[in-house]
């Protein structure tokens, strides 16, 4: 394009300007079918003659003005270059942009039209869609940039459309793994209860417009599928924070267990490295669908079909890629890869780290008699061993005790008196089993006491050591690592030992021996039979944890080459009914926390591109939790007019609440958009303007 100004002869200030338009683009791409682009320039422009003949367009008028219609056709070209058409509506766009930024509302480095116009976000069917305006364009490149975004405008200014479209095309790229979207099911104060149909029959009203974004944008075939894999969700902000478990449901605190529904916002719970983590956030979730998901060691625990896991497969692991977070409903009918299990879970990466409490006896030595100790009370405690090592052990852990000799494999655990001492003194040893409630106790019947169960990591170690060095021991395995065998006769003592070992960060499973059938042991020469069932309890535990203080077991396990890994995988996954739920948010970086049987399982959105609509019907606590289920490799952009809040009387509107909180905050950014930003009907623009004065006129 050329141009020639030239003063226009009687008419001070005025100039001529002269433009040609290259032969490689049609005059009629660049005056509209029947001059209607230009037609929109003059009507922009009335004090100014344009006049066009062949190739050449020419202006007359005030130098600025000329001036400004010189840039915007500068523009269009740039626009017509990247073989995208310019519209009526694209050019009206570019002179408000011009004018804008001729009249020093513009900031510096202010893009211009063409790089507002010619942004792809996503091509589909036959479509482009991009941003119309400059604030839609910095909206756009905000979302690219930061992790959470707010677009707070009146309707019409494309906060949605353009925020789908950037998840589409996020998913496509392989940026997230899946898609949520969520809106408050408050509009107009209604109630879903009250709705007609099935749930998803009810909540469909809410969610139409998102469901007709998603159809513009993606294959509609497709959609379902995506939809029935998890890849997209799409939910009533109530149901968002429904990865939840039923209320009973037991969950590690540095106490002991608790019911996740008694759980309170600052109690602490503990995390996947052994450490306390508070509690952000309680969330009643009402009744709900629940399942059983069991691993491969006999652990469970309940969920609903919504709540995540942090597992990965062979071929992740193999291919060294991170840990990825499904939810429970992903998995059923997929868990086997090849008859093997598919999906491994994550284990502690530290021992759970428990205050420490003061205890009676020394760990190891109640071990030691739990395991090989005679706890009757009728007669003086005693204790059988062919390894004078432990007993030996064992008088070094009880001050004040004598352990001497009765003959063959039986020890006698004497007081150690004094000159003066009354004969009659108790036993020291069955004083401190008496205080534990372990006196009278036999084989069957045998328990850890709470205690030690639920003491510091060193204490419980020592206590399995001496469980492990009296009924225990390494079992090697050609070309396999060792792993550790233990039995018993008590199902408690079972049952202990397994929690012990999986709050040290191991796995156990076990099975029985039926005491019908088994041969009988011996007894001086006698057959003795056996009159309970064995539970046998299969161990691994994690190296740096030494199971052993025993020379002859020590040295077997670690020439076998140790336990090796200790690995839980999903074995199933079954319904279990309808039970009253409850989510809760810990701050644990990776959001992990230990439920039952020492599972790790958390609620945190993690690879998702996330867009809460219409959140200007959130109240403030709805918005915290939405925020803060914010998961790593995730996105949040948040929409909503604070002009049109449908609350009840009272509520305050969380959009409105977070701006004062979160303004200025790293990573955060709130893209405020303007009826000049309404990209619907002209008259909607109008209509947003209108109501703005009115409210201003009247205090609003």
């Amino acid at each position: 394009m050329t141009q020639t100004p030239t003063a226009r002869n009687g008419a001070p200030g005025e100039v001529r300007a002269h433009f040609t338009v290259p032969a490689k683009h049609p005059m009629v791409t660049v005056l509209g079918s029947g001059d209607a682009l230009l037609r929109v320039i003059e009507k922009a422009f009335p004090k100014t003659d344009i006049h066009v003949r062949g190739n050449q367009v020419s202006a007359v008028g005030d130098a600025a003005e000329v001036a400004l219609i010189q840039r915007l056709f500068d523009e269009m070209m740039l626009v017509l270059r990247t073989g995208q058409p310019m519209t009526e509506d694209a050019v009206e766009r570019s002179i408000a942009m011009l004018r804008a930024s001729e009249n020093g509302k513009a900031e510096a480095g202010q893009e211009t039209p063409a790089e507002v116009l010619t942004q792809n976000i996503l091509s589909s069917r036959g479509r482009t869609i991009r941003p119309k305006t400059l604030n839609q364009k910095r909206y756009v490149d905000a979302i690219d940039k930061h992790t959470v975004v707010f677009g707070i405008g009146p309707a019409g200014t494309g906060k949605t459309y353009l925020a789908m479209a950037k998840a589409v095309q996020a998913l496509q790229s392989k940026q997230v793994t899946r898609i949520i979207l969520t809106r408050p099911a408050v509009e107009a104060g209604e109630r879903l209860g009250f709705l007609p149909g099935t749930l998803y029959e009810k909540i469909d009203p809410y969610l139409r417009p998102l469901y007709d974004a998603l159809h513009d944008m993606l294959d509609p075939d497709s959609i379902p599928k995506l939809m029935a894999s998890g890849t997209i969700e799409v939910a009533p902000l109530a149901y968002m924070r429904g990865r939840a478990q039923p209320v009973f449901t037991n969950v590690l605190t540095p106490d002991g267990w608790r019911p996740i529904g008694d759980l309170e916002v600052g109690d602490l719970v503990v995390g996947s490295n052994g450490e306390p983590t508070p509690v952000l956030g309680v969330y009643p979730q009402g009744e709900k669908d629940v399942y059983r998901v069991s691993a491969q060691d006999g652990s469970w625990t309940l969920c609903c079909g919504e709540h995540l896991w942090t597992v990965r497969t062979a071929s992740d692991k193999r291919r060294d890629k991170p840990w990825r977070v499904l939810e429970t409903q992903e998995m059923i009918g997929n868990l086997r890869a090849a008859h093997a299990r598919r999906y491994e879970l994550p284990l502690l990466t530290a021992p759970v780290a428990l205050p420490e409490r003061e205890v009676p006896m020394d760990p190891y030595a109640l071990g030691l008699l739990l395991g090989d100790g005679c706890l009757t009370g009728s007669t003086t405690p005693s204790f059988s061993t062919e390894d004078t090592e432990r007993a030996d052990a064992l008088e070094a852990a009880l001050p004040g005790v004598a352990v001497r000799a009765k003959g063959g494999p039986d020890y006698i655990l004497n007081r150690v008196t004094s000159p003066g001492d009354v004969i009659t003194l108790e036993n020291p040893v069955t004083r401190v089993l008496r205080t534990l409630g372990l006196v009278g106790t036999r084989s069957h019947s045998k328990f850890v006491p709470d205690d030690y169960l639920f003491n510091s990591a060193e204490v419980r170690l020592a206590l399995l050591q001496g469980l492990l060095d009296s009924d225990g021991g390494p079992v090697t395995q050609a070309d396999r690592t060792c792993r550790i065998q233990y039995t018993t006769a008590s199902i408690v003592l079972r049952d202990d030992v397994i929690a012990l070992v999986q709050s040290l960060g191991g796995v156990a499973s076990t099975r029985r021996r039926a005491a019908e059938g088994r041969v009988p042991g011996r007894a001086k020469g006698r057959p003795v039979e056996h009159r309970y069932d064995a539970h046998i309890v299969d161990i691994r535990l994690p190296e740096g944890i030494e199971p052993f203080r025993l020379a002859r077991k020590r040295d077997k396990y670690h020439a076998a080459g140790g336990g090796g890994r200790p690995m839980r995988f999903i074995d199933s996954i079954e319904p279990a009914g309808r039970e009253e739920t409850v989510c809760i948010q810990v701050a644990a970086e990776d959001s992990l926390y230990v439920t039952q049987d020492y599972l790790l399982t958390h609620n945190t959105l993690n690879d998702a591109f996330i867009i809460l609509d219409e959140a200007q019907n959130t109240s403030p606590e709805q918005m915290k939790m939405f925020l803060t289920r914010l998961g790593f490799d995730s996105k949040i952009v948040i929409t909503g007019d604070i002009t049109q809040v449908d609350l009840p009387g009272g509520t305050k509107s969380g959009l409105r609440q977070v701006q004062d909180i979160l303004e200025g905050v790293d990573d955060v950014h709130f893209s405020r958009l303007t009826s000049h930003d309404v990209v619907r009907h002209k008259l909607v623009g109008r209509i947003v303007d209108a109501y703005e004065q009115y409210d201003s006129r009247n205090g609003k």
